[in-house]
This record gives structure tokens, C-alpha cells and sequence, in this order.
């Protein structure tokens, strides 16, 4: 366990190393910082090493998404609030009904909003809305996630 922690923090190391590049976008950078930290905070999640895998690759879905919008305004908690909310809705929130989360220290608060289900390469996929507010102005991101054998949920095009 210890040496998945090392190697994510050495993962977030390098992307913040590459920062300074004009390269590399800022909208890219905040992406991996929040897939980074989604993993690290998914990670700490379930019972066995399975399902803290699961929830840790889980997390970088978030943390990614969420990273790549609006991370930097949010703390760990509001991550874990948002992390939760949203593996419930790709899970088992009905279609179009949204899932909503708050953060009662922070004040933060959003919705994740699923899409149907469908078949992609033999995968359960959803698409989904995650609307974030912050000192209520409203964030918006769209994504579509498949759900592996394993149980995780994978980020798709």
C-alpha cells in the first residue's frame, strides 16, 4: 500500500515539475494534479486491496474531471463529498435524476446528474453532468465513464 501512496505522490511530483513549461496548459496540469489526488483520496476507500484499487482509480475520474474546472477551489473534503456522490450516481442513480452532495463545513455543494446506460465494447458506460457550486456560481462538467469487470469506473471519450 505504502509503495502505490509513494508512487502517486511521485506522479503528482513529476506533473508539478512540468508546470513551469509553457507547454503545457494550465487546464492540463489541473488535470492530472486532480486525478493525482482523487486516486490518493479514492484510495483510502474499501475494505480490501480490490476495492481500494477500484476506489482510487474512481477517484482520478473525479479528481480529473474536477481538477481540470474547478479543483483548485475545492478542499479534500469537498473532493470526498463530490468523489461519493458521483460513484453513487454512475452506480445506481436513475437516469436524468440528480445526485446531490454538500459539504456542511466548506458550504460547497453540488449535483451529478447520470445519463442512461449503454454498451461500449461490452462495458456498462453512462454519461453524466457534474454541476459544482462554488460561493454559488455554478460549474459545469460533462463526462462519460464505463464500468470495468473490476467493479472501478474508467473516464471515456
Amino acid at each position: 500500500m505504502r509503495w502505490k501512496l509513494v508512487a502517486i505522490a511521485l506522479l503528482g511530483a513529476a506533473a508539478a515539475g512540468c508546470s513551469g513549461n509553457p507547454g503545457i496548459q494550465k487546464q492540463e496540469f489541473g488535470t492530472v494534479a486532480g486525478a493525482t489526488t482523487g486516486a490518493i483520496i479514492g484510495s483510502q476507500f474499501g475494505s480490501t486491496t480490490g476495492d481500494r484499487v477500484a476506489a482510487g482509480v474512481a477517484g482520478a475520474l473525479i479528481g480529473g474531471l474536477i481538477g481540470n474546472r474547478i479543483g483548485a477551489a475545492m478542499d479534500d473534503d469537498d473532493k470526498k463529498h463530490a468523489y461519493v456522490a458521483q460513484i453513487q450516481a454512475l452506480e445506481s442513480g436513475p437516469s436524468g435524476a440528480p445526485v446531490s452532495w454538500r459539504n456542511p463545513d466548506s458550504g460547497r455543494y453540488g449535483s451529478i446528474v447520470p445519463g442512461p446506460a449503454y454498451q461500449q465494447q461490452g462495458l456498462n458506460c453512462r454519461h453524466y453532468t457534474h454541476t459544482i457550486y462554488l460561493d454559488g456560481t455554478p460549474q459545469t462538467a460533462r463526462g462519460a465513464a464505463c464500468r470495468n469487470p473490476d467493479g472501478s469506473w474508467t473516464p471515456v471519450s
